[in-house]
């Protein structure tokens, strides 16, 4: 069981980031378990007594809400993309919570609970805090059935969300990979000076990271797309394709034919539309 929850934590890795402010914190994200939502306020606290005021949900994926509770306990106000119900609504997300509940316990357990959000958001929106001014981003479905991100202003630092995974392959799931392309070519990175993505290290070279995430995206969609198109089965296509240059990176194994899958069934289902 160990071995099982250090495998999903290493895969999966979401990160939490915290915005310190002089009239209090921000948090972005929520980590994968109330254990690590716990340990991260700790680290908080030992740093800062402002209180946690804030904390902003990028998408309602497991790896990014089981540490909501904790937050909630403290009173901070749970703000999430609209969208966030097309998860948490369905059967799937309770579940996926009673797997991990098997799976990750003790760290998941019958105390942790799916969060409603105080507050959703639809349409970029802007709020400031200890001077500190912050600009939400509504980005509709693509990773996820609703993400955001996050821009520090006075710092110039956008909190990615899973739109950029950075050192890995992006999992996509049942992404509308489509959306996701046309807001990766959209996004101006021109004055940011760094970027946090939802998994892997801090990006000092936004427009790489961005750049990396976009090329695996066409790539497999792509690829896929002549599968559709030839009518070929997704085996004969998957096995048929040079997938090596991305072979090395981190969560190959765990996460991109299950993407491959996923876009091909996509592309089917525009296919018939």
């Amino acid at each position: 069981m160990e071995n099982r929850c250090e495998y999903y934590l290493k895969m999966s890795h979401a990160k939490a980031i915290s915005i310190i402010t002089k009239k209090g914190v921000v948090i972005f994200d929520a980590l994968g378990t109330p254990s690590l939502a716990a340990l991260f306020i700790k680290k908080i606290k030992s740093i800062t007594n402002q209180p946690i005021v804030k904390v902003v949900v990028s998408h309602y994926h497991a790896d990014h809400i089981y540490g909501l509770g904790v937050f909630k306990a403290l009173g901070a106000e749970i703000i999430a993309p609209k969208g966030y119900s097309d998860y948490l609504d369905l059967p799937i997300a309770e579940q996926r919570l009673e797997e991990r509940r098997k799976s990750l316990a003790p760290w998941v357990n019958e105390s942790t609970q799916l969060i409603t959000p105080d507050t959703i958001i639809d349409k970029k929106t802007f709020f400031s805090l200890g001077k500190i001014d912050f600009e939400i981003n509504y980005l509709g479905k693509a990773h996820s059935d609703g993400d955001l991100t996050l821009l520090v202003v006075q710092d110039k630092v956008l909190l990615s969300g899973d739109l950029i995974f950075e050192g890995r392959i992006p999992f996509t799931g049942n992404a509308d990979t489509k959306h996701w392309l046309e807001l990766l070519e959209k996004l101006d990175n021109r004055k940011l000076l760094a970027l946090l993505p939802g998994h892997g290290g801090v990006a000092d070279n936004p427009k790489a990271a961005i750049k990396s995430t976009l090329h695996y995206l066409l790539k497999v969609r792509s690829k896929m797309q002549y599968a559709v198109d030839e009518m070929m089965s997704f085996d004969e296509a998957y096995e048929s394709i040079d997938w090596s240059e991305f072979k090395d990176i981190p969560a190959f194994e765990y996460a991109h034919r299950i993407n491959a899958f996923g876009i091909y069934l996509t592309l089917e289902a525009e296919s018939m539309e």
